[in-house]
């Protein structure tokens, strides 16, 4: 059950993969990227997002450098297997002072990064492993056919992938099934619905939308504070990109009011009626972002309702992009856009 009582509603990752509950728990914040975390309160988060009946749980093994990971072990330790799912990232390498390096898809690495991962989730198997973004110095079909052999030894269950584009998607499939593509997807990041998305339907790929409240933006309740974490760097939190975007979001409150919902809410709403195939990933950080989160599965949206947050937040209306030029560089999923424009 989630926090309004409502039955945990559960959607199947495309053709190949699971089924999973309709919103998963992205655990990257409680380690990495948005400032200190509370440990104790992210292992509650965790286990109260288990007990609402939550069984998507997504990691990296670069969040925190394997910190995150064990995190999750310690939050499910004693938990039946069979209640829960891990979606892993691998690939992106860290240095000792937390800085980033290239990507790192070849086969021999792949098999690598699973085994430590194994170890500190403490789990014999992985429900979906993906590259975290493409390494364009190795074949998509090189990176998918070790991940396929991984699935036939039964240390991984289901292959995804994510930010990648329409061409590295057809790719992949044909070496082997792949569950879904983990993309940004929110009110001010719809470009996957120009071929992404479409290509997804044709192939039978789920998504999994992460950024589904822009960073905090969309949830109503962001304001500026002068803390430096991801935020900081991206466009869409810099001067007046910020201040157009934060209007958005007020059009969007006022839509919530009406509704007697949270901002929040409404935007996760308006991504479960994106469709069946797409499942909200929360970055909650605490019990209360959490509960907030699940009670949009309690809101229904009508057609009308549906066009007037599109009315409110038109495609195209976000300010500055969703990531600074160059890790938008290191993008598949932007890199045809960049070609055709």
């Amino acid at each position: 059950m989630d926090s309004t009582g409502k039955k945990m509603e559960h959607r199947k990752l495309g053709l190949a993969g699971p089924a999973v509950s309709a919103i998963g728990l992205g655990c990257m914040g409680m380690s990495d990227a948005y400032g200190p975390a509370d440990r104790a309160e992210s292992i509650a988060t965790i286990r109260s997002a288990l007990d609402a009946g939550v069984t998507l749980f997504d990691t990296a093994d670069f969040y925190g450098s394997g910190d995150n990971e064990m995190l999750i072990a310690e939050a499910l330790r004693g938990v039946a297997r069979e209640r829960y799912q891990l979606s892993v990232k691998f690939g992106s390498l860290r240095d000792a002072d937390g800085g980033w390096g290239p990507l790192d898809g070849r086969p021999e690495q792949v098999k690598n990064f699973l085994a430590y991962s194994l170890r500190r989730l403490g789990v014999d198997h992985i429900d979906i492993y993906r590259i975290a973004r493409l390494d364009t110095a190795v074949p998509i079909e090189d990176t998918v056919g070790a991940l396929a052999d991984c699935v036939r030894k039964g240390w991984i269950r289901h292959i995804g992938l994510s930010e990648v584009g329409e061409d590295t998607l057809r790719r992949a499939a044909a070496i082997h099934p792949v569950s879904d593509l983990q993309i940004e997807y929110s009110l001010m990041s719809s470009g996957i619905e120009e071929g992404i998305l479409p290509t997804c339907r044709e192939l039978g790929i789920a998504i999994t939308a992460y950024g589904v409240l822009s960073r905090g933006l969309l949830s109503g309740h962001w304001r500026p504070n002068g803390k430096t974490d991801f935020r900081a760097m991206s466009p869409r939190f810099q001067g007046e990109d910020l201040v157009a975007n934060l209007a958005l979001v007020e059009r969007l409150s006022a839509l919530a009011v009406t509704k007697g919902v949270t901002a929040s809410q409404l935007t996760i709403a308006w991504i479960l009626a994106q469709g069946k195939d797409i499942v909200p990933v929360v970055g909650a950080r605490q019990r209360e972002r959490l509960a907030q989160a699940l009670g949009s599965l309690a809101v229904t949206l009508s057609a009308d309702e549906v066009a007037a947050i599109d009315r409110a937040v038109p495609k195209g209306a976000a300010k500055g992009a969703r990531y600074p030029e160059a890790m938008l560089r290191r993008l598949d999923s932007e890199r045809a856009k960049t070609a055709s424009a």
